[in-house]
């Protein structure tokens, strides 16, 4: 698959993900919000920063379980709860969030 953004092709694989994680910007990221049928607000963009932070600092894209304590230890209780993390990206939030950050799936989501 592949995604042109900016007069650039950007490969993915079957299921989305980004084969170099090198050519992500803001733009890949909006572009696979929409296939999710996803406007990003800045809410959005709190969590796929901090998972890009979190990917630098660990070489790998949190489950859900690690995701929720991340996000409830840079941001607070109230954004750490996997309610809140479906609200945000509906299905399976490590997933889409991780894809949207330009990052690998998280190896145990299926």
């Amino acid at each position: 698959m592949q995604l042109n953004v900016d007069g650039q092709s950007v490969a993915l694989d079957d299921e989305g993900y980004l084969y170099d994680l090198n050519q992500w910007t803001p733009e890949v990221a909006r572009l696979l919000a929409e296939d999710e049928q996803l406007e990003l607000t800045q809410a959005h963009w709190e969590i796929i920063q901090l998972l890009r932070e979190f990917y630098q600092q660990y070489q790998l894209s949190p489950a859900m379980r690690p995701l929720v304590k991340a996000v409830a230890a840079k941001l607070g209780k109230d954004k750490g709860r996997s309610i809140y993390l479906m609200q945000l990206f509906p299905g399976s939030p490590a997933k889409v969030a991780a894809r949207l950050a330009g990052l690998p799936k998280p190896d145990n989501c299926l």
